[in-house]
């Protein structure tokens, strides 16, 4: 099979400074496309950028706080006319928070609705206009097995990524006549530096302990790595995936169905 290449495509990366999202750039970048980081943390970005240029790809950053409305809808006007176009949106952006229903306050609520819920309608309302004049496009979600599955504490994150999945089936189902595809994939752990840190902060002292749990959770007795969470996201978003909307991918080493 041959390489699955994203030439002339635009390609609108949430969070593309680190984690998952660094490595999708990336590897967009290596197959072909321009890569557009949305990021809030600018510096963080503009490595993710630097890398990808050092590579000979192309890219740039917009710093942008994905949940404020005003601001994505400035930030998706000026790449239009940076760019010309948009093929493809990613919706990476996303935060956690640890607690049950009695640990989750009203105030952890909104924070995880803002960026995880409305960030995500935010960045597809800017964009969906722009894909129905351009003849199509792909939006790809970054959901999670918490869409699908009860975790332990993760009552808001659960919320949160629900809402996502659900938002990505409409989305499938309303605009395929315009020839825009709508998927997500749902993870479950990924390591990356945002879940060393995770560990850190929750978790002192256990930090060793608490790893080797989080990894075990999955039947294949390890977590993901961005890399393998990117070469999915690559697939899904290019022409060799036309056949494919309103999907929910598991790559979650074998927890949906496994355990």
């Amino acid at each position: 099979m041959p390489e699955i290449r994203l030439t002339d495509k635009t390609a609108l990366v949430t969070r593309g400074g680190s984690g998952i999202g660094k490595s999708i750039a990336g590897l967009f970048a290596c197959r072909g496309a321009e890569v557009i980081i949305l990021d809030t943390d600018e510096a963080a970005a503009q490595e993710s950028v630097q890398a990808i240029r050092d590579n000979n790809g192309c890219a740039k950053v917009y710093q942008c706080d994905m949940a404020n409305y005003d601001a994505v809808s400035e930030t998706v006007t000026a790449i239009l006319a940076d760019f010309q176009k948009i093929d493809i949106l990613v919706n990476n952006a996303g935060i956690v928070h640890v607690g049950d229903l009695l640990h989750t306050t009203e105030s952890d609520l909104d924070r995880l609705y803002q960026v995880n819920v409305k960030g995500v309608y935010n960045c597809m309302y800017a964009t969906v206009p722009h894909l129905i004049e351009n003849n199509g496009g792909v939006i790809l979600n970054l959901a999670s097995i918490a869409s699908k599955i009860g975790l332990t504490d993760r009552f808001a994150y659960s919320m949160s990524k629900g809402a996502v999945l659900t938002m990505t089936l409409s989305v499938a189902k309303d605009y395929i006549d315009d020839n825009i595809r709508c998927n997500c994939i749902c993870p479950a752990r990924v390591h990356t530096p945002f879940l060393d840190n995770f560990i850190k902060e929750n978790y002192p002292g256990k930090e060793s302990e608490m790893y080797r749990t989080l990894a075990q959770y999955q039947p294949i007795g390890r977590m993901g790595t961005p890399d393998e969470i990117a070469s999915l996201a690559a697939f899904l978003c290019s022409d060799d995936a036309a056949f494919i909307t309103g999907c929910a991918y598991d790559i979650d080493g074998g927890v949906i169905n496994l355990r």
